[in-house]
């Protein structure tokens, strides 16, 4: 665990101390096997992209703390900034399965607690206008994930596009001095979790996988349970140790990313490493 994570009150602390401590050094890296997309991010540059986008929460769309903002995105290092921008608002992510979406399996957010936000890929776009599945949603953001930043291929009415919006706002974000660690912060399973709990499940995850700063942890997970979110994100950041994320992987490239890499520890689905899903180091 990262010296400085003991003392964190929530994610946006472990950010801010990892910022401090290596800003330099990979955080998170990307692939997408489907497209041969790669992007690396370090601490410092993915500090940025939070903090342009909180601030496009606060002051583009009015968010406050306690808003719930519901994430139908992917896994993807834009999925990671949107859930850490968040909670240095102190907003209530709610992260949903875009695939669940699309076939009709996943429940609408407006059946939960009333009002929220919505940032969505593009792939879901048109599924959520047409059958209004976001029907209660006060603002909805289409995020293209373009790997170059690009802008939506087709930008439906009402939509806000991420990509073009974002880049107004600046890298520096101030948070709120009242936020309560207590304050709920994510919404997953059906559980809710504070910012601090989801703090100390990071340490309690990163020293039950042993992890550390020379450590490189390869994620296939989705962000929409707490285990995800804690490999994907969370255990990397409180032990000092970086994550690839991993978006339709495939499986035949695998001993060679691992290698490419420099990856310590393997993550995915329960079944695929051990019958829990929990990480697995590699000897």
């Amino acid at each position: 665990m990262s010296a400085h994570a003991a003392d964190a009150a929530g994610p946006a602390d472990l950010l801010r101390r990892r910022v401090a401590d290596d800003p330099s050094s990979p955080l998170v890296t990307f692939y997408d096997d489907a497209s041969g997309e790669r992007v690396e991010l370090s601490a410092r540059t993915f500090d940025n992209w939070v903090a342009k986008t909180a601030n496009f929460l606060v002051d583009g769309l009015a968010a406050e703390p306690g808003t719930r903002v519901v994430l139908v995105l992917p896994p993807h290092w834009q999925t990671a900034v949107w859930l850490m921008a968040c909670w240095s608002a102190g907003l209530v992510a709610e992260p949903v399965d875009p695939d669940a979406v699309q076939d009709g399996s996943a429940p609408e957010p407006s059946d939960t607690s009333g009002p929220y936000l919505l940032a969505a890929a593009q792939e879901v776009l048109d599924v959520i206008a047409d059958d209004g599945w976001a029907g209660g949603a006060e603002e909805i953001v289409g995020l293209s994930l373009h790997a170059l930043g690009g802008p939506l291929a087709d930008c439906p009415p009402g939509v806000t596009d991420y990509a073009v919006e974002v880049r107004a706002y600046g890298d520096r974000f101030v948070p709120d001095p009242q936020l309560s660690p207590e304050a709920p912060a994510l919404n997953v399973t059906k559980a809710t979790f504070s910012a601090a709990d989801l703090v100390g499940a990071a340490r309690e995850a990163a020293e039950k996988w042993r992890l550390d700063a020379r450590d490189r942890l390869l994620v296939d997970m989705p962000f929409t349970t707490l285990d995800g979110v804690l490999t994907g994100l969370l255990a990397p950041l409180a032990s000092g140790a970086s994550v690839i994320i991993q978006r339709n992987f495939d499986e035949s490239v695998l001993e060679r990313r691992v290698t490419l890499e420099h990856v310590t520890v393997v993550a995915g689905p329960p079944g695929r490493n051990e019958p829990s899903g929990s990480p697995r180091r590699l000897a």
